[in-house]
């Protein structure tokens, strides 16, 4: 029995080195970041500012793979057959940890059970914007004038995180306006400058540019914090609508199994990417807010936001697809 016990210690201590060892040698080849949406993408963009100064660090090249469409379910699957090494990493959005949960009725693959989280990575606060002949000067103008014509409103969105932001201020407001979809927000824009819709939830970077030159208005934010890309307009919380929160977000994730030595090497990479000086002032002119966490904290964080985004859908009556 001593023997076994002897021998078992041993082991235990063998495989301790072995994996510390390994942990020291990683990495020993390039990382493939997946990115689950086309090039030029918010998404794409931040896997590319932190792609390029983690390759300095790591000392090993990230190459950035983009395999867009289906919802971000063709980049899920291609990262839950990988091998969980740490050469392959997810950089992705609540699109496919969050919004696909609620919005489809059968996502092949399991978004807690596949995935190890390694951190968040940022969040993009969306702007409320109306065409100029809405005839509401501020956010509770705009309740009341929409709660006094049922159905006049029309909202326009090209994204699941625009379009819910939209929602949840249907049902938290008690307002009826009507939901008119677009296969990108920059074509939603468009129809709002020219008045074919009356209200559009975008990230600041897109949506407030129209509003400074004067041709839209804007009335808050969406987010419980007010943006420091926009510190002059208040939350949708603060103008009334208590508890309002939505904010698209970002996160980094790897297969299921992959070591925690190494999810804790990649979450420190990323940590201290995500606070050099030249990478955040380029995300935040993209209108990305930069926020890592704990690979805990993702995946509470994660969970709350799945329950957020299915009660969202449930209140709004939406039919999965």
């Amino acid at each position: 029995m001593r023997k076994l016990i002897a021998i078992s210690l041993a082991l235990i201590g063998l495989v301790a080195t072995l994996g510390a060892r390994a942990q020291d040698a990683y990495p020993s080849q390039n990382i493939r970041f997946v990115v689950p949406f086309t090039a030029g993408s918010a998404t794409d963009t931040l896997a590319r500012l932190l792609a390029n100064r983690m390759s300095t660090t790591l000392g090993r090249n990230i190459v950035v793979e983009n395999i867009a469409g289906g919802n971000g379910i063709p980049a899920s699957q291609n990262v839950v057959r990988a091998a969980p090494d740490g050469y392959t990493v997810m950089v992705t959005s609540n699109t496919t940890h969050a919004g696909n949960q609620a919005l489809l009725k059968k996502v092949p693959y399991d978004a807690v059970a596949d995935f190890e989280p390694i951190t968040k990575l940022g969040t993009i606060t969306l702007a409320l914007v109306a065409s100029p002949s809405v005839p509401a000067s501020d956010l509770k103008e705009l309740i009341a004038y929409a709660k006094a014509n049922p159905g006049k409103l029309t909202f326009g969105a090209g994204s699941s995180s625009s379009r819910m932001s939209g929602e949840l201020l249907k049902t938290t407001a008690g307002i009826d306006m009507l939901y008119v979809p677009y296969k990108s927000n920059p074509q939603a824009v468009t129809d709002l400058l020219s008045g074919q819709i009356s209200l559009f939830f975008g990230d600041v970077s897109t949506a407030l540019p129209p509003v400074r030159a004067g041709k839209l208005k804007s009335y808050a934010v969406s987010g419980i914090k007010r943006s420091p890309l926009a510190p002059d307009l208040p939350t949708i919380d603060e103008a009334g609508l208590k508890g309002y929160e939505l904010t698209a977000w970002f996160a980094a994730y790897a297969p299921a199994k992959t070591p925690k030595l190494i999810i804790d090497k990649l979450n420190a990479e990323f940590r201290e990417a995500l606070q050099d000086k030249n990478v955040s002032e380029k995300l935040l002119a993209a209108g990305i807010e930069p926020e890592a966490s704990a690979p805990d904290e993702l995946r509470k964080f994660q969970a709350l936001e799945t329950e957020k985004w299915k009660k969202i859908v449930a209140d709004a009556k939406i039919e999965p697809e």
